[in-house]
């Protein structure tokens, strides 16, 4: 990969490479646009095949960041931290400490916290040794997991797609298909349980479908047949790039509408699925929830406010998908539009000096 014709298209401002010979740590910290405010996104840990796909996610995973922000109104960047290696067997405490330091370095540049493969636990090893640190517990200064409040948002782009679909926004009796328990999509299909949905959920382990389906009554099916399942609503809730070449044609659904970070392979995609006829909620306003939550710690941690924010994804989409029908485009085209605009006003408003 030539990084910097990759951050020229992508727009990114700073890609970080950093390496702990004591401790092992290998980790890559990309900051996209701080445009709006500092750099702010999670720290992911995976055993990826080669440097190169890790390099691809945090460029992408950083870049989706800035949409997340810009679309929910924040004033905060991008930013994005992945760690090479497997989370079951390499973490340590000189590790964490190692990746706090680097991250301090930035001076408040950027902000991180936990993502996948990583844990609250993991970050309070980190504070020991930087200041920049959002989703702690409460006890620690933080607001906590951000696991429901962002299955709050994406129930609310579940309801805010049956509204403009079907004209109401009731999950009850509705087909609700889930890919991926974790720590959202547990969320996701409480919620739509609760909401009088009937769930249908996939994960790639096993013994979390069957404690899942034990506590929330839902019904169990194949990962792999996940995507094909006769359903009104289809939520991706594990990692990106689900939406492709090979399943763009498969699904069964009439709305599209989960928590997973750059579930289309590339924006072409939200195309292919409108002319499918099938509405697309983008995925960085459906499941904007937790960086909302964590970007009010910045502030002073209020729940009700947060709440607020996340309950807008409803009104948010709704007129997205109302542009989105006059003007006779995705929905992924619209709402990047409204980012690209509010990222030229603001950078416009930037020029004033103080």
């Amino acid at each position: 990969m030539d990084i910097f014709k990759e951050m020229e298209r992508r727009g990114h401002e700073q890609v970080i490479f950093n390496y702990d010979k004591a401790t092992g740590l290998k980790a890559i910290i990309a900051i996209h646009d701080t445009t709006l405010g500092p750099a702010l996104g999670g720290t992911r840990m995976l055993p990826y095949a080669a440097e190169d796909a890790a390099l691809e996610d945090v460029l992408r995973l950083s870049e989706g960041m800035t949409y997340k922000a810009a679309a929910a109104g924040l004033d905060f960047g991008g930013g994005k931290t992945v760690i090479l290696g497997d989370p079951a067997q390499d973490k340590s405490e000189g590790l964490f400490r190692a990746l706090g330091r680097f991250v301090e370095t930035l001076n408040g540049r950027y902000s991180t916290g936990e993502d996948v493969g990583t844990s609250e636990e993991d970050f309070l090893i980190a504070l020991r040794e930087t200041r920049h640190l959002v989703g702690l517990p409460p006890a620690y200064g933080g607001s906590g997991d951000t696991g429901d409040m962002t299955a709050l948002g994406v129930i609310n782009a579940m309801k805010a797609a049956l509204m403009h679909k079907n004209g109401s926004s009731s999950l009850t009796g509705r087909r609700v298909a889930i890919q991926g328990l974790g720590k959202v999509g547990f969320h996701v299909a409480k919620r739509a349980v609760e909401e009088g949905a009937h769930v249908v959920a996939a994960d790639i382990n096993p013994h979390t479908v069957g404690r899942v389906a034990s506590e929330l009554g839902i019904e169990p099916t194949d990962p792999w047949a996940v995507l094909e399942t006769r359903c009104d609503i289809f939520s991706p809730c594990a990692l990106g790039n689900v939406i492709n070449e090979d399943t763009a044609e498969r699904l069964n659904c009439q709305i599209v509408a989960g928590s997973a970070n750059n579930q289309l392979k590339d924006n072409s995609f939200g195309e292919a699925l409108s002319q499918r006829g099938i509405l697309y909620a983008p995925d960085f306003i459906c499941n904007a929830g937790g960086l909302i939550q964590v970007a009010d710690e910045v502030r002073g941690y209020h729940p009700d406010r947060v709440r607020h924010q996340v309950e807008a994804i409803y009104d948010l989409l709704l007129a997205i998908f109302r542009e989105a029908d006059a003007k006779g485009l995705s929905t992924t085209a619209v709402a990047m539009g409204r980012v690209e605009q509010r990222l030229s006003q603001v950078h416009a408003i930037h020029r004033i000096r103080t």
